[in-house]
């Protein structure tokens, strides 16, 4: 089998530990047994998405940005600032 590519391997992670910190922060919510405190939880978990997004999709892009041209490198941040815009 082929050698992982790092920035495969590095966006996985990135995606494995984010859900991790989901699942760890649903079995919080099942612990506290408080809908205060699974509120405050969920807004947490709701923090970090973007955050896990942006990351993902720059180790992506630094993967691909040799193979990109300007205008397109440009096109996927655009991209992805309207994912965050549209979701606001």
């Amino acid at each position: 089998m082929a050698e992982l590519d790092p920035y495969v391997r590095a966006m996985a992670l990135m995606r494995l530990m984010s859900s991790a910190a989901e699942l760890t922060g649903a079995l919080l919510m099942i612990k506290l047994n408080r809908v205060e405190s699974a509120v405050r939880v969920n807004a947490l978990l709701g923090l970090a998405g973007p955050l896990v997004l942006l990351a993902t999709t720059a180790v992506g892009l630094l993967g691909l940005a040799e193979r990109l041209s300007p205008g397109r490198m440009a096109l996927a941040l655009a991209g992805v600032a309207l994912i965050l815009f549209a979701t606001r």
